[in-house]
């Protein structure tokens, strides 16, 4: 059984098909990862080619760009180099979305035919090195929440893994639950504007109108950043991801921030809001309780 008071559930597979071998266990890992924790790999290394070993560079992205990033339609965006070079780090984000998504199917089986796969990034950067805006910097405390790309409920679930070849680890901070931290900021979140949500994507602001759910996902955002006390205050565990280690999250819900690292590799996926197993313990459930009203737009059609 999982340790619920626990932010950091660990599981011993060293296998990417490992886990659909124990059925029995699906359902448990799947009440973990929607209360908010974090599933730990240790052991569950990807394992780079020599030809991809060369890959560990920070010069093989564009100047300018936080990651390199293939398409579901292979498209491969922000690479530098040769085009050989290229075509060698397409193939290796391909291979590690296939990984993923076998790992995915065998933890949460409910999902099976629901998650819709966003980009595949490469991110070869230092951590601690980047210059970066207040609610640019991942290294303060936040749950993830995109300023142009209104998701309406839609959830975020993410899939890391650590290639850094000097052993380095990928340092994260976790914290409070979602609940605890909405209860502290939405007090001082300004109302939802409609015409003013309409007008921010009329101007380019947007991708889509923001929807009241995305109002409120935003402003937490950033109210978690900008406050001092709480980045100082709000980790509940402190966990080093070695290279070789895979962790999984919906990071829409679970606090984090990532303090350290460089070269690692992330598989986002999108699931349908209200097909969780457990829906009332999403971030959209757990707002629409705390504003008392349904939130406006949310799990409506949209394009992201």
């Amino acid at each position: 059984m999982t340790d619920a008071t626990n932010p950091i559930v660990e599981l011993d597979f060293t296998d990417w098909g490992d886990p659909a071998r124990f059925p029995e266990k699906q359902e448990e890992w799947t009440n973990a990862l929607e209360a908010g924790q974090v599933l730990y790999f240790p052991h569950l290394a990807f394992q780079l080619t020599p030809p991809e070993q060369a890959l560990l560079r920070e010069d093989v992205l564009k100047a300018g760009a936080r990651n390199v990033s293939l398409g579901s339609d292979g498209v491969l965006k922000h690479a530098a180099g040769a085009a050989d070079e290229q075509k060698l780090l397409a193939d290796m984000l391909e291979r590690y979305r296939k990984s993923v998504l076998t790992l995915v199917d065998g933890l949460f089986p409910a999902y099976r035919g629901l998650l819709r796969a966003a980009p595949t990034s490469f991110r070869p950067k230092e951590v601690e090195t980047r210059t970066q805006s207040v609610h640019a910097d991942d290294r303060r405390m936040h749950f993830d929440a995109f300023a142009t790309r209104p998701t309406y409920g839609e959830r975020i679930l993410r899939v890391f893994t650590n290639l850094n070849p000097k052993g380095e680890p990928r340092v994260w901070r976790v914290g409070e639950s979602f609940e605890t931290v909405a209860k502290r900021y939405l007090p001082r979140i300004p109302p939802y504007s409609p015409f003013k949500a309409k007008l921010l994507n009329a101007v380019g602001g947007t991708k889509s109108v923001r929807s009241e759910y995305d109002h409120l996902m935003f402003n937490l955002h950033n109210l978690m950043k900008e406050d001092e006390q709480y980045q100082k205050d709000g980790t509940l565990a402190t966990q080093p991801f070695p290279p070789g280690c895979v962790w999984v999250c919906y990071a829409d819900l679970a606090a984090h921030g990532v303090m350290s690292g460089q070269y690692m590799m992330e598989q986002t996926l999108h699931l349908p809001p209200g097909r969780e197993l457990h829906p009332e313990n999403s971030p959209l459930a757990i707002l629409t309780r705390l504003v008392g009203h349904p939130l406006a737009g949310a799990g409506s059609a949209h394009t992201l």
